[in-house]
Formats: C-alpha cells, structure tokens, sequence
C-alpha cells in the first residue's frame, strides 16, 4: 500500500500537463476528452491564473465571482453557515459539481492554490465514469434510478429539477451533484443514496495542492470535494466554456452503458 504522502502525489503527476510547454493547449483538449482531468503548476499570481484561462475557456461569471470572472475560495468566517456556501468555510465539503442548480452548468472549472491550509484542506476527486460504473453494479438498480428525469431538485427557489445521471442519444452520460442543504430527491433516489455515497468513496483520488497548483476538470464527469482544514487556506476558481470541442458527456465503461436514449436536461 502506498503512504499518505503518496497518495497526494500520485493522481496529480498521472493528470499533469506542462502549461509552459509548447502545443500545450492542444495537449490540455486531448487529456480533456481522454480522462477529463488535467493537473498544473506554475500559477502564483492572479494574473497566471486568469492568464491560462482565458487560453483554454471562454471564462463564465459567477454570483460570487469578481468582475474578471475569478472567484477567490477561502474561510470568509459567516458565509458557511449559509445553505448552499459550505465552500467558503473551514468545513468538510462534499462531493460535487458545480453549479448543479442552473439548466445549463459550465462544461470546465479551474481551481488553483494560492496558498495551502497549516492542515487538511486536501482535494478529493472523483471520476464520473467510475462513479456509473459503481452504480450500475449495483443489484438494487441504482443506476437507473439516478437517471430518471426530474428525481432530483438542485438549488433554492430559482433552482433546476434534474437527474444525477443524464443519459445522451449516443449513450453518452453526464453527471451533475450537490450533496447540501440546496438538494431535494424524490422518494425513488432516497433508498439508493448511500448507494451514491459509497461508490463516490470508493473512487476519490486525494491530491494535497501547493501554492501555484491546481486542477482543471470537467465539470459534467468529476465530482470535487474538500477535507476540513485549518489556516488561511485561499483558492481562485474559474469556470467557463472550453475553446475547443469536447463531446457532450463521457462514454461510460462498457460493462456499465445505459441503453442509448434522448438527451434529458
């Protein structure tokens, strides 16, 4: 078994891309629609921050972003005790994507260390397609329930009913989540829950960021959360469109396609 310290490492150096590299940009679309998840390095200011997104995504606002499109992610002190804020506290953060609750949420978000907590506050990730896979292992039909269309409600009263799984007409899926205050499931998700919650367990990569470090993932496959930490722990998040194709969704593993079937929103 590896050590802890290993652990961190490991998944970041598998994904990473060399940003300063020449036709890294072409090389960052690639890994995106191979694995979606590309590990950096190098980003120490704001500006490297804003400058490397705007080369890969056309940068989407955010309620609590700044006028640039960045938003900064720390301890605020009082915004955590709010429904739907659990990331600007000190908290455990469960696994998500982000903006679950609109119709349409950015296909890519960044995230990049600014300056690592005293303790804690590693990263967890978790792979969609291993996420399916898990469920559609499942006997009691987790899968299928998952992906029946308005199972779910994400967000406050200006929020979307949706489903965790949407299943695409080419048997493609996407994956959206929230795991706070804000969701709302129908009497069919409540059995199969902790059904979710495990297979969401069982499939997270920790990665322990440095200052300048980060992640750029997509936001329809990889859920993303955070262990409680404690210091000054501060993060800038970016969300967006790519600049490049990427297909609708990410096929899922062949033991584990769903029956090809309209898309669903």
């Amino acid at each position: 078994m590896c050590d802890a310290a290993t652990d961190t490492v490991a998944p970041f150096t598998d994904h990473y891309v060399n940003v300063r590299a020449p036709h890294a940009s072409d090389v960052i679309a690639a890994q995106l629609r191979e694995t979606g998840l590309v590990t950096v390095d190098g980003l120490q200011s704001r500006h490297d921050v804003l400058a490397f997104a705007s080369q890969v995504m056309y940068i989407a606002p955010h309620p609590h972003g700044e006028p640039d499109g960045l938003t900064l992610i720390r301890d605020t002190g009082s915004h955590a005790r709010r429904a739907g804020l659990a990331g600007l506290g000190n908290g455990e953060l469960r696994a998500h994507t982000e903006r679950s609750g609109t119709p349409k949420p950015p296909r890519l978000l960044l995230l990049v260390c600014q300056q690592p907590a005293l303790s804690g506050g590693d990263v967890l990730l978790a792979d969609g397609r291993d996420v399916h896979a898990r469920l559609a292992a499942d006997r009691q039909g987790a899968a299928a329930a998952f992906a029946q269309p308005r199972t779910a409600y994400f967000g406050a009263g200006a929020g979307h009913a949706t489903q965790v799984i949407t299943s695409h007409s080419d048997g493609r899926i996407s994956i959206r989540l929230r795991q706070d205050g804000l969701a709302r499931w129908s009497p069919i998700i409540q059995p199969h829950l902790s059904c979710l919650r495990e297979a969401i367990a069982d499939s997270q990569q920790r990665i322990h960021l440095q200052a300048g470090q980060g992640y750029l993932l997509d936001n329809h496959r990889w859920l993303h959360s955070r262990t409680r930490f404690s210091g000054d722990r501060t993060l800038l998040r970016v969300l967006g469109e790519p600049r490049f194709r990427i297909p609708e969704g990410f096929a899922p593993l062949p033991s584990a396609a769903p029956p090809p079937q309209m898309t669903r929103t």
